[in-house]
């Protein structure tokens, strides 16, 4: 089964993609069929080499990633309605009780004004009383 998709050859925190057809399983930086053209989303330059080859193999129904189905709607290829090309994993049942605790939390243990101000006056007490108690030396222990 073959599939329309994009090539990473850029570098590190320079992405660059060339616009390929391949077999689907196959890894992306794998042997290629034929390289339609390239994108590079930094600068927004997009180029194909022959527009005709790449409308061709759709017409055939290949395959076509949700990230180059999208890309091709904005620039106006192919006609259509972009697709979710990404969404995020649900969260298990475990997590959700748990963001949800953490909110009831939060909740409850807002801090009022006026307690604040109490926990300030104890904690000023606190290093009052500190500083009144004489300091016990500990004995040192001698090493053999």
């Amino acid at each position: 089964m073959l599939t329309i998709r994009f090539q990473r050859t850029g570098n590190k925190n320079n992405p660059d993609f060339r616009i390929v057809l391949a077999e689907k399983h196959r890894s992306a930086t794998k042997k290629v069929l034929e390289v339609f053209g390239g994108y590079n989303p930094r600068t927004k330059q997009f180029h194909l080499k022959d527009k005709e080859k790449l409308l061709a193999w759709i017409n055939k129904n290949v395959d076509v990633s949700p990230s180059v189905h999208n890309l091709l709607v904005k620039k106006k290829i192919i006609d259509g309605k972009k697709v979710r090309a990404w969404k995020p994993k649900p969260k298990s049942s475990e997590a959700l009780a748990k963001d949800g605790a953490k909110e009831k939390e939060e909740a409850t243990t807002e801090v009022k004004p006026e307690d604040k101000k109490k926990e300030e006056v104890k904690v000023e007490e606190k290093k009052e009383e500190a500083k009144d108690e004489p300091k016990v030396e500990k004995p040192e222990e001698k090493k053999e």
